[in-house]
């Protein structure tokens, strides 16, 4: 069995986040990046394929040259190689037709996609990957079996959990619950130094429209300050709760 690992580069979630250019880009200096964590869920669940059922597990990115640290970190944790399309990836449509192309030459049985990434969080990669491909497609999954060409799978939905089956070639959005928090690896010495003699491909982008546009970024507002109110005015307690925050 072939895996494709689809794998995003995202700002790790202590990092602070500011915005340039009039609040139209995305500040990246002074921000630590990892591997994607719905993405990492997926990739142990890959290195579990090839170590139980011989799988090859291939990684994959959409993004510039500074995304290569994560890409061998991900290659120390036990993918055997790794491929990065060399364009920024600005836009759903347009990272999903990349993966589509990587996937049609290297013809992949079952297409691992995190169902969103930690950055923008815009859920929509794996489903237009699988529709590009016009493969089989089950998201936030938190499942899967595989024996041949059949494939079990769970996934969550509102209020529980839904059983499925299908066929390969497949293309799922997964989430913790693939593997759990403590079943995810660290690279060891072994597997840092392996990382390095491991194939890292590049590939120029294929054509593809960008469908979305950013544009513009806007923080939180800030949470104002406290309001202490004595235990003995409860008209006062009432008057803000109902005219300033309005929650009665």
């Amino acid at each position: 069995m072939k895996i494709l690992v689809c794998i995003s580069h995202v700002p790790d979630t202590t990092s602070k986040i500011n915005f340039v250019n009039g609040d139209t880009e995305f500040d990246t200096n002074g921000v630590q990046y990892v591997i994607n964590p719905n993405d990492e869920y997926g990739l142990t669940r890959a290195i579990w394929f090839q170590e139980k059922q011989a799988a090859n597990v291939t990684i994959v990115n959409v993004g510039g040259p500074e995304t290569e640290p994560t890409l061998r970190k991900a290659l120390a944790i036990g993918a055997n190689d790794a491929i990065r399309v060399n364009a920024a990836p600005t836009d759903g449509f347009f990272v999903a037709k990349q993966l589509a192309e990587v996937v049609k030459n290297g013809n992949y049985d079952l297409i691992i996609c995190g169902k969103e990434s930690l950055d923008y969080n815009g859920g929509m990669v794996p489903g237009m990957l699988a529709t590009l491909l016009n493969a089989n497609f089950v998201n936030s999954c938190i499942g899967i079996t595989v024996d041949g060409n059949a494939v079990s799978l769970v996934r969550e939905i509102d209020g529980g959990k839904e059983t499925v089956s299908t066929t390969l070639p497949l293309v799922i959005g997964g989430q913790k619950g693939l593997v759990e928090e403590k079943d995810l690896r660290i690279p060891n010495m072994r597997g840092i130094m392996t990382a390095r003699t491991k194939v890292l491909t590049i590939l120029e982008p294929v054509d593809a429209d960008k469908k979305t546009k950013s544009v513009k970024f806007e923080k939180p507002a800030p949470r104002s300050a406290v309001k202490l109110i004595s235990p003995d005015n409860l008209d006062e307690l009432i008057n803000l709760l109902h005219n300033e925050a309005k929650v009665i």
